[in-house]
C-alpha cells in the first residue's frame, strides 16, 4: 500500500494497565517510525482521551501498543469496532482468550499442544495439594497480566501463600505453574510467517521486568543457535499454537527448551513489546525486516473484526 492510502493513523499508547510504562515507551517507538515512513501518524492515550474522539477526529485506521488489560485483552478491540475503525492484531475474542493464561492452556491441552501443568489458586485453594500436584519449585503468577507483573518463584511451601498474595493484588484469578527448566526462547510471528527464535539468557536466569525491559546483562542469541530443523519445528508449533486461539496479524510465544529436546509453550502475547530491548524487532531484523519495515507491515494488516 502506498502510504497516503492508510489515511489518518492513530497509535494507541499507554492506556491504563500495569504495564502503561512498557506502552509509552513501545507506542513512541512506532510512532516515530510510522512518521519516519511517510505515514500521517499521531500518538493517542485511552488513558487522557475518549476513544469516540477517534472517529470524531477523523482517524481512518489504529496501530494498538497497549500493553495489559483495557488494550491487549479485546476490551479496546470491540470498541474500534463498534466504530467501524480498523486495528492491528488480533481480534476481540483471540486477544482476550490470549490474556487469560487458564482459558489459553485450557485450549493448547485441547489441542494436542505442550504447556506446563497447571492450577488455579483461590484464597480457599488446598495449598499442600498443589505443591503436591506440580512440585516445587513452581510458579505463581496473575493470570491476565503481562510483563512478569506479581510474578514469584516458589521454592519452598512455606512461600505460597505469600505468593499467592502477591499476584491477587493484581488479579483475582491466579495460576501456579509446574517450573519447568531450561532454556528460554520466544517465537514472534507476523502474518503466516514464522520468525527466527530468539534464545535468551537471563542473569541468574531470572527474567524478571528489570532483566526484560532495562537491564543490558540479558543476553539475546538471534539465531538461536538450536539445529535448523528443530528451528523449523518448533516455528511450525508456534504458528499452530496462534492459530488455535484466533491470532492475527502478529504476535509472539514465550517456551520453554527442556535439556532433553521437549519444548513447552509459557504464553501467548497478542500486542508484544516494540521498545529498544523488544523481541520482535530483534528476531524482524535477523529475518531482513527493519524496525520501520516492521511496522509498516503490521500496519498493513489492520482490520475490523
Amino acid at each position: 500500500m502506498k502510504r497516503t492510502e492508510f489515511g489518518k493513523v492513530a497509535v494507541l499508547l499507554g492506556g491504563r494497565s500495569a504495564e502503561r510504562e512498557v506502552s509509552l515507551m513501545s507506542g513512541t517507538a512506532v510512532l516515530a517510525a510510522l512518521q519516519k515512513s511517510g505515514v500521517d501518524a499521531h500518538g493517542f492515550d485511552p488513558a487522557q482521551r475518549n476513544l469516540w474522539d477517534l472517529p470524531r477526529e477523523g482517524f481512518d485506521r489504529v496501530f494498538i501498543a497497549l500493553h495489559g488489560r483495557y488494550g491487549e485483552d479485546g476490551t479496546v478491540q470491540g470498541a474500534l469496532e463498534l466504530m467501524g475503525i480498523p486495528y492491528t492484531g488480533s481480534g476481540v475474542m483471540a486477544s482476550a482468550l490470549c490474556m487469560d493464561k487458564v482459558r489459553t492452556k485450557m485450549v493448547w491441552v485441547a489441542c494436542g499442544l505442550p504447556t506446563p501443568k497447571w492450577a488455579v489458586l483461590g484464597a480457599d485453594a488446598d495449598l499442600p495439594t498443589v505443591v503436591a500436584s506440580l512440585g516445587l519449585p513452581l510458579i505463581v503468577k496473575p493470570a491476565r497480566e503481562g510483563s512478569t507483573i506479581g510474578i514469584t518463584k516458589v521454592t519452598a511451601a512455606s512461600q505460597l501463600a505469600e505468593a499467592y498474595a502477591l499476584a491477587a493484588k493484581h488479579d483475582a484469578l491466579v495460576l501456579a505453574e509446574e517450573f519447568v527448566d531450561g532454556q528460554e526462547l520466544t517465537a514472534a510471528f507476523v502474518g503466516n510467517e514464522a520468525l527466527p527464535l530468539i534464545r535468551i539468557e537471563a542473569p541468574q536466569g531470572n527474567y524478571d521486568y528489570h532483566n526484560k525491559y532495562f537491564s543490558d546483562d540479558t543476553r539475546y542469541y538471534c539465531p538461536s543457535g538450536l539445529p535448523d530443523a528443530e528451528e523449523t519445528a518448533i516455528r511450525t508449533m508456534v504458528l499452530k499454537a496462534a492459530s488455535v486461539l484466533g491470532c492475527e496479524g502478529w504476535g509472539r510465544a514465550d517456551l520453554i527448551r527442556r535439556a532433553d529436546g521437549s519444548v513447552t509453550l509459557l504464553e501467548m502475547n497478542t500486542s508484544p513489546g516494540m521498545t529498544g530491548h523488544s523481541l520482535v524487532p530483534m528476531a524482524a531484523k535477523v529475518a531482513g525486516m527493519d524496525f520501520e519495515a516492521l511496522v509498516m507491515r503490521i500496519l498493513e494488516q489492520a482490520h475490523v473484526g
